[in-house]
């Protein structure tokens, strides 16, 4: 089966991105950011077991992952994500201060880290160029 992943070096396709937030609010926010920014959300997720099934049915070319989920942490679903063959972008996002998360957010498998409050098109974009 040819992998169905949107990229974001195809010129004028939209990147499939899966959003992981267990706050419904934060993530209708995301979703409206990102797709007037160009971005295609194919799924939502609301804890972690939910995104590493949503994952790997939807093959999203980028994850926008909050770090502190009910079932499990972002860190850990990062991890899992990053070990899987042709894993999405992972992008955390949390409204936890980067200095706050400790040096895992790094080793983690993450592309980097947006602050919840900046969210942004281009700051994801940053962070997958």
């Amino acid at each position: 089966m040819a992998d169905m992943r949107l990229f974001v070096d195809d010129s004028g396709v939209a990147t499939a991105v899966l959003l992981v937030d267990d706050n419904a609010g934060f993530r209708s926010r995301a979703r409206r950011v990102l797709e007037a920014n160009g971005f295609a959300v194919v799924a939502e997720a609301a804890d972690g077991g939910s995104a590493l099934e949503y994952a790997s049915r939807h093959r999203p070319a980028v994850v926008l992952l909050d770090v502190k989920l009910p079932d499990m942490s972002g860190l850990d679903v990062a991890e899992r994500l990053a070990s899987e063959p042709d894993p999405p972008a992972v992008v955390l996002t949390s409204t936890y201060d980067l200095t706050d998360l400790g040096e895992r957010v790094s080793t983690c498998g993450a592309r980097g880290f947006v602050p919840k409050g900046e969210l942004s098109g281009e700051a994801v974009s940053a962070l997958l160029a």
